[in-house]
């Protein structure tokens, strides 16, 4: 990838690589204002790299705007949720799947579960409640749902996922962990940034730390926690402190 990502003059991102492979899920930890939200951004085309490229099987996904890169099978779960307000939950829910997606993949694949409304719902049950409410009228935990819900039923390959937990309740993030679990099992590429150290190291297959928009870290989950050097300097937390 060596992706170099600027925001104006301002140099956020400064060639970092990384690789997402299917059913794994790879976990982006650091400080607020390091780069973790740019990577993401820079990913899905919202923030384009100057430098640097982005490659989904096999094909570079580089110049593309951001419509036509969720068409390949990337989704977003965004930072702050951006759902709909103005637009009811089934509206939201639906979005993916209209016309105007433009989605030209075969939504089901062998072996993995077709997520449709009727699975969004099962997996959302609060959801379920509030289909006619608009999208505003929603709790913070309700929005989360949907914005992870939304994402679900384009069927994509890869889910990039910015600060999921935001808003949940505990109950809620042990919700999210399930259905993550269930969603590598099935096959699925998860890139996440999370604050939330906890459900990160809980749901990781691999970890990577950025500071000042550079990896200072890669591992699995169990290396991280025993690099006290990493924890305390990069995240602000001594081994164990997040159990």
């Amino acid at each position: 990838m060596d992706l170099h990502t600027y925001y104006g003059d301002s140099y956020v991102l400064h060639g970092v690589s990384l690789a997402l492979r299917p059913g794994k899920i790879v976990v982006i930890l650091g400080r607020n204002g390091m780069g973790k939200t740019t990577l993401i951004r820079s990913i899905a085309g919202l923030t384009p790299p100057r430098r640097g490229d982005v490659v989904f099987e096999g094909r570079s996904l580089s110049g593309l705007p951001p419509y036509a890169i969720s068409q390949t099978g990337i989704a977003i779960v965004p930072q702050g949720r951006r759902i709909f307000r103005s637009l009811t939950v089934r509206e939201n829910l639906a979005l993916p799947t209209s016309g105007l997606a433009g989605r030209g993949r075969v939504p089901h694949q062998s072996g993995r579960k077709h997520w449709d409304m009727a699975e969004v719902l099962k997996a959302f049950p609060q959801l379920a409640e509030r289909m006619d409410h608009g999208g505003g009228a929603l709790s913070g935990g309700e929005q989360q749902m949907l914005a992870i819900g939304r994402a679900l039923m384009a069927n994509p390959s890869i889910i990039l996922m910015d600060e999921p937990s935001e808003g949940l309740s505990p109950k809620l993030v042990q919700h999210v962990e399930a259905i993550l679990q269930s969603l590598r099992a099935e096959g699925l590429a998860i890139l996440m940034v999370e604050q939330n150290l906890g459900f990160a190291m809980a749901v990781a297959d691999y970890v990577y730390v950025i500071s000042s928009g550079q990896f200072v870290f890669e591992g699995t989950p169990d290396e991280l926690s025993r690099d006290t050097g990493i924890m305390n300097s990069h995240l602000g937390l001594a081994s164990g402190a997040s159990h």
